[in-house]
């Protein structure tokens, strides 16, 4: 029997004696820990890094991907490729717990594997496995590829997470009274507790909180009800409250179910709960949402000389080590691309996941414009990007291929690849300027700016997600003006690019070589505003006050 008695090496503070578990598809914990794609893994990694800090109650439940998302590497003329490689993990705990659960009416054997507090300095997070001896070769391909693009994969993923998580707090005698779904994909838990209190929902709203991350489709997954139930999903509740929970009887949407089997929701920003609250008012049976807005841990990713020169105000130390981050990615960017950056240019940074709404390519509408700001000599720039496209997503893939072709004139512009957590912090750390330009109201909240914003990189963004709460123009950051909502999205998108071309010309490029002074006052006022506020810190503690108790 696995020992719980040894499991947090710290005494539980006061205020976060509740026990929780906290379901997630993905942890960007490490860059030696392949189990993440992005921004949902790098909060999800935040906020176990936090749990530690704070000595919370909290565990972390995931899966072992065997492959984990895919690794990011280049064909033979340079555009992008997608690999597979298996990982190994010699600092992950064999716990000696296995189960089985059902998935297709077939029984799937799980191995649990445990990441140690002591590891990285999170919580505990266990991880499960079903690529072992005892499972036929397609139960063993459930935790291969984090989110497959197979859809009986998919649901069955979802299954092993929800129903597997579930069942392993169980077998571990562990008592869980908060179950937090970080975004619908760990579902199946609540047909779980379903089953377990005889089908009475009002136990298990009493149990779950939900965080829901994005409007965007892909992240409120829907799939058929037959598909869903002939693969064990619902767990053999009833007709009646399947279709209860469901979209229209036939469509079952996990955010909409979630809402409906939880007992608080919460969006990832202001804007984004007051997005939230929207899309879902008029449906029967919801929870209310709230908001927290997301943030990242200062103590992972902030710069310590960068910290330490800024609660000194050695304005010049500040200086001087930012020019030694920048030389230390300028050395990767030469290593990938053959561009040698300089270290006294004003460098902007455009890397996340790729993904249409975020448009990557929005600075490149007009390549004439573009060129013209890239081979501006009284004021030069330079510009990098960086994100992976999900490896079946063909149309963005074609967008990075076609940026990484439409920039092999330019010496001062370079795409990267392998955007994990070690690049991720090179380019928040190298860069001066942290571009954001989602449309409007799709970017939930975009916690690469604050990771950014605490290594003295200005965030210069359209004002969506997080930015409202944080950005002042001039001050601590620059804001693209976003077009009338009237218009249609190509206008949007033309308006858009022009107001940014305008800002960067106007605004941003006279400032950083004009007046470096007032630069690093915004930069300065950038790094002391986000430190407190956008600290993982302060949401995993807020979690506790808004959702656990």
């Amino acid at each position: 029997m696995f020992n719980l008695d040894n499991l947090f090496p710290y005494e539980f503070d006061e205020p976060y004696h509740k026990p929780v578990a906290y379901f997630s598809m993905e942890f960007a914990i490490d860059q030696s820990l392949k189990t993440y794609s992005g921004g949902l893994g790098f909060l999800a990694g935040s906020h176990m890094r936090s749990a530690f800090n704070l000595r919370q109650n909290l565990v972390g439940i995931g899966i072992l991907w065997k492959y984990g998302y895919y690794d990011q590497d280049r064909a033979r003329d340079g555009s992008m490729k997608v690999n597979y490689v298996q990982k190994d993990y010699y600092f992950l705990e064999e716990t000696g717990i296995r189960f089985t659960i059902s998935i297709h009416r077939h029984p799937v054997h799980v191995k649990v594997w445990l990441l140690r507090p002591e590891v990285f300095g999170t919580a505990p997070v266990f991880f499960l496995s079903t690529d072992i001896p005892e499972n036929d070769f397609l139960a063993q391909t459930i935790c291969h590829r984090l989110y497959d693009h197979h859809e009986s994969a998919r649901i069955a993923q979802s299954i092993l997470l929800g129903k597997g998580g579930a069942k392993l707090l169980d077998e571990l005698g562990r008592k869980t009274e908060v179950y937090h779904l970080n975004e619908g994909h760990a579902l199946p838990l609540c047909f779980y507790l379903l089953k377990k209190f005889h089908g009475k929902l009002e136990e298990v709203k009493n149990r779950v909180v939900f965080t829901t991350h994005t409007p965007e489709p892909a992240g409120n997954e829907v799939h058929d009800v037959a598909s869903l139930d002939v693969l064990g999903f619902f767990q053999d509740a009833s007709s009646e409250t399947i279709q209860s929970l469901s979209e229209d009887g036939h469509n079952f949407n996990y955010t909409l179910a979630a809402l409906r089997m939880c007992k608080k929701a919460n969006g990832v920003s202001r804007m984004h709960g007051e997005v939230s609250r929207a899309m879902w008012k008029n449906f029967e049976g919801t929870s209310s949402i709230t908001e927290i807005t997301n943030a990242q841990s200062k103590k992972f990713w902030m710069d310590l000389q960068m910290e330490k020169a800024l609660v000194a105000g050695d304005t010049q130390a500040l200086a001087r080590r930012k020019k030694e981050m920048k030389a230390e990615l300028f050395s990767l960017v030469a290593d990938q691309t053959g561009r040698k950056f300089n270290v006294d240019v004003l460098t902007i940074v455009w890397a996340r996941r790729f993904a249409a709404y975020k448009r990557a390519d929005l600075i490149l509408r007009d390549i004439e414009k573009l060129r013209t700001l890239l081979s501006n000599q009284d004021y030069p720039i330079q510009i990098i990007w960086a994100g992976k496209p999900y490896p079946e997503d063909q149309a963005s893939i074609d967008l990075f291929n076609s940026i990484f072709y439409r920039l092999k004139e330019f010496s001062n512009a370079a795409v990267l690849t392998g955007y994990e957590i070690r690049l991720s912090g090179l380019l928040k750390k190298g860069s001066d300027v942290w571009l954001n330009n989602p449309r409007l109201f799709r970017e939930a909240s975009g916690t690469s700016g604050m990771t950014a914003a605490m290594n003295g990189s200005i965030n210069l963004s359209i004002a969506d997600g997080w930015i409202p709460e944080f950005a002042r123009h001039g001050k601590n950051s620059y804001l693209i003006p976003h077009a009338p909502t009237a218009l249609t999205p190509e206008e949007k998108d033309h308006t858009e690019s022009v107001n940014l071309y305008r800002v960067l010309e106007e605004e941003v490029m006279p400032a950083y070589y004009r007046n470096p002074s007032a630069w690093q006052k915004i930069m300065v006022q950038s790094m002391k505003d986000v430190m407190v506020t956008f600290d993982s810190d302060r949401m995993a503690a807020e979690y506790y006050q808004k959702m656990y108790e």
